[in-house]
């Protein structure tokens, strides 16, 4: 199979040819269709988080299963499925406590004894990333890193589902749990941060505010619900989020991973309000808030993941796009084949665009 590898950081990635090995038990094949290039790649490709390499990058994918190994129960060959990198073992404290996404039990990789899932020209290994490298024609996963979806979804909108929607509404649902009529602040309008707006405005917010410093995503930020915008080139967004508000927001997102823009989502709260932090911060980066904030019974926190229960959320998400509730068309800004992998992520540096879908032929 063809698949896009990263040799070494800050390197282009580069098409080669790899052996894929048969689903061994719990475990199962699927022949990738689609998968979004995502900020949480390009912090791996450009080295601001480590991993071993050889590897193939990707995560946001749907595809449709080719093979299962002994013991699977969840899906069967042709059904449509959403992969997750926040696989889950199903029987540690975090999943038996309902936070799937927090698992970190070794049981959904393969161990070191057994041979690997990828392969590079030979018997050299190739690292497998957060379970899934989807930036390649086939994944050999287990069973509790995807889940089947109806086959009236579009695939290349379902892939999106994958990381950057399950993520932002998730975040606002789960992790902050945002109720009917408060208001709510999203610095960033990539994808996760329209995702992040359109799961306020399913979660009834009151008011929406994006901010963000390019004028088309934040033209982009009104279609997928947000009622206010802010231009951060152009004003304080914490002066400007105040103002608005009357004092500050009930809930603040973080959606880029910067150190300032995470002291800005806490500055602008209300009393008694949460900023949640969904961007990645570069690893070493520490941030700064207000002692005195405490005594107004604000809280900070992270996100994993949108806090996910995958299997359950992943398939309702669908059934919310396909009933018109869910925007994902307008978050494909363009779709390319795996060859020209590198312009996404060159187009992903500039920030201009939502979402760029790599598509597979078949």
């Amino acid at each position: 199979m063809k698949a896009a590898v990263l040799h070494q950081p800050r390197t282009p990635l580069v098409i080669e040819d790899l052996a894929i090995d048969k689903p061994g038990p719990r475990e199962v094949l699927v022949r990738t269709a689609a998968v979004g290039v995502c900020h949480s790649d390009l912090h791996f490709l450009d080295g601001a988080y480590p991993f071993p390499m050889p590897v193939v990058l990707g995560h946001e994918a749907a595809g449709v299963v080719e093979q299962v190994g002994a013991e699977v129960r969840t899906v069967k060959p042709g059904d449509h499925v959403i992969t997750c990198l926040s696989a889950y073992c199903g029987h540690c404290e975090h999943c038996l406590s309902g936070h799937l996404s927090l698992c970190v039990a070794p049981d959904t990789r393969r161990r070191e004894d057994e041979p690997p899932r990828l392969r590079a020209t030979g018997t050299a290994a190739m690292n497998q990333f957060l379970n899934l490298s989807a930036f390649a024609e086939q994944m050999l996963i287990h069973e509790h890193a995807l889940v089947a979806i109806r086959r009236d979804m579009p695939l290349d909108r379902a892939a999106l589902i994958g990381c950057a929607v399950t993520t932002g509404f998730g975040a606002v649902a789960h992790t902050a749990g945002v109720r009917p009529g408060e208001t709510v602040a999203v610095i960033g309008c990539g994808g996760i941060g329209l995702a992040t707006i359109n799961g306020a405005a399913l979660a009834g917010a009151g008011r929406i505010i994006a901010i963000d410093r390019l004028p088309g995503k934040l033209e982009l930020a009104r279609r997928f619900g947000a009622t206010d915008v802010v231009d951060a080139s152009a004003a304080d967004p914490v002066d400007a989020v105040r103002t608005l508000t009357g004092g500050g927001v009930h809930h603040a997102f973080e959606a880029i991973g910067l150190k300032a823009t995470a002291e800005q989502a806490w500055a602008m709260l209300r009393r008694g309000g949460t900023a949640t932090v969904i961007g990645m911060l570069p690893p070493g980066v520490k941030i700064e808030l207000k002692g005195t904030d405490f005594l107004a019974e604000k809280r900070i926190q992270g996100s994993m993941m949108g806090s996910n229960r995958f299997p359950i959320d992943m398939p309702r998400l669908v059934d919310f796009y396909l009933s018109g509730r869910l925007e994902l068309d307008a978050l494909i800004a363009q779709r390319l084949p795996l060859e020209r992998i590198n312009e996404a992520f060159d187009e992903l540096r500039r920030g201009e665009l939502a979402r760029s879908v790599i598509l597979f032929e078949h």
